[in-house]
């Protein structure tokens, strides 16, 4: 409090003094609250086509708002890391992945196919086929590739860890994976960082 501040204190009866502190109170939450950074923390664990956008979407997207993003990929997760990104996908087991064709008339790109789990498990390479569709449907609606989300992360300060515990256990070397990862850390080290994060996300 400066002097101007307590002498103006010192001079209000006890009820003015009482309001005047509220709305000092109340003006420097303001001011703090408007200094404030958002911050989101995401723990990505998967590593397909399809599990890898929201990760990369959604701390695209909060760098863009000027959040401060952290994103630790653990498990299959670190397949997101990689130089080379050879990312599948696979319909089988999951029922509420559409499958629809990118091209023909609309008519054909309409149709949901209905195709039975064991005609999926059965037929070689229906996830190669899969994996296709998907990556000609994305393109086809102007959708960003995995490698432009994750630059345009990159671009927006995101801090992208990798699980150095999963490292190890896959016998992965560190060359196979982009240089601008922000760190090789453990969950311990990680999680700190998240308890402290606006928003948490596990995907």
């Amino acid at each position: 409090m400066g002097a101007t501040d307590k002498l103006l204190a010192q001079s209000l009866d006890p009820a003015q003094l009482d309001q005047w502190f509220d709305q000092r109170f109340e003006a420097k939450m303001a001011e703090r609250e408007a200094a404030h950074v958002p911050s989101l923390s995401i723990i990505t664990t998967k590593g397909t086509m399809d599990w890898a956008y929201p990760p990369f979407i959604l701390a695209s997207t909060a760098g863009a708002l000027g959040w401060d993003v952290s994103v630790f990929f653990t498990f299959y997760g670190l397949e997101l890391l990689k130089k080379n990104l050879h990312l599948e996908i696979s319909p089988l087991g999951n029922p509420s992945m559409p499958m629809k064709m990118p091209f023909g008339p609309q008519w054909l790109k309409d149709i949901n196919w209905k195709v039975p789990n064991v005609v999926m498990a059965g037929i070689p390479g229906f996830e190669k086929v899969a994996t296709g569709l998907m990556a000609q449907t994305v393109k086809s609606k102007g959708v960003a590739s995995i490698d432009e989300l994750r630059s345009a992360c990159l671009e927006a300060d995101a801090k992208l860890y990798a699980c150095q515990m999963t490292v190890d256990l896959f016998g992965y070397s560190q060359d196979e994976f982009i240089p601008e990862i922000a760190g090789w850390i453990g969950a311990a080290s990680f999680l700190p960082q998240a308890q402290k994060s606006d928003v948490c996300l596990f995907i």
